[in-house]
């Protein structure tokens, strides 16, 4: 295969994957790389609702998902193909292999730019009031949450080295952002002492008003991990933070089970214990609250 057939063997393959993900999700992104990365895409409504990965070497294949639409559809192609050359099979891992150090370069530019950010918003906010539209309609206390603009509650969020590298805004109607290009994974905001942590139980949950509602009625160390997939990362960190505590994965109780997996593979991963609130739909937060009226 020579240099023009090739590149327009890519460009049909490209152009077929993009045409299957627009017939089955209703949309794609306009720049589709075969790289075999996972990249993020957004949604008609702006939202990074769509995912993909796709592999030109050997038989080119891959996936494509819709969060919102919880769509997830693997492909391949049909019909005659070429297999790569040993050359071009070569040449294909040197350039893969740059393109993730250049991905992983900006993606780490990113988090700097973002946890600067973070540090200068946190800085100038002032003290959140427990009278917060949010938080009244929650039950729950502002605890350490500062108060931004458009009267929006602010979260710090830490790293494995207890440094601030992201914020999460959260509206008087509970709709939620992070900073833009900040990092999430496996990082986590607390609630309550972290120097009784290793003399007490820690709990990990997901949201804020979960975790505040779960600290004020037990007093323990409470992790907030974000959101679902992001428990086991959490729990991980937390456990090598934490080594001699008992830590307890309080996961939702969703109607599509994906809070009770993630808690239960959470616990899985560090030997800890997991909860989840006997009513289904609820979380700690609707649980505890139902004890109270």
């Amino acid at each position: 295969m020579n240099n023009l057939s090739a590149l327009h063997f890519t460009f049909t393959i490209i152009e077929s994957f993009k045409n299957a993900m627009l017939d089955t999700i209703g949309y794609a992104p306009e720049h589709i790389q075969g790289d075999g990365i996972l990249h993020r895409f957004n949604g008609p409504n702006g939202k990074l609702n769509g995912a993909y990965v796709l592999y030109l070497d050997n038989r080119p294949a891959g996936y494509y998902q819709c969060f919102k639409q919880n769509i997830k559809e693997y492909w391949k192609s049909i019909g005659q193909y070429q297999p790569l050359s040993d050359v071009q099979r070569r040449q294909y891992a040197i350039d893969r292999q740059r393109q993730e150090v250049e991905r992983q370069q900006q993606k780490d530019l990113k988090h700097r730019q973002a946890a600067a950010k973070a540090l200068r918003t946190w800085n100038y906010a002032e003290p959140a009031k427990a009278n917060h539209p949010y938080l009244i309609n929650k039950r729950v206390d502002a605890h350490k949450l500062r108060l931004g603009r458009n009267n929006t509650l602010i979260m710090p969020i830490y790293d494995e080295n207890k440094k601030l590298v992201n914020l999460q805004f959260i509206s008087e109607s509970g709709d939620k952002k992070f900073l833009s290009g900040g990092k999430k994974k496996a990082c986590f905001s607390v609630i309550g002492n972290a120097a009784l942590a290793n003399f007490a139980n820690v709990l990990i949950c997901e949201g804020y008003a979960t975790g505040a509602s779960l600290h004020q009625s037990t007093g323990n160390f409470t992790v907030i991990a974000l959101d679902a997939g992001n428990l086991k990362t959490v729990a991980i960190v937390i456990k090598k933070l934490y080594p001699d505590s008992q830590i307890i994965i309080c996961g939702d109780n969703d109607l599509n089970e994906v809070g009770q997996k993630a808690a239960k593979e959470a616990a899985l991963a560090i030997g800890g214990k997991y909860i989840i609130p006997a009513t289904v739909g609820h979380d700690w937060n609707d649980a505890l609250n139902m004890e109270v009226l």
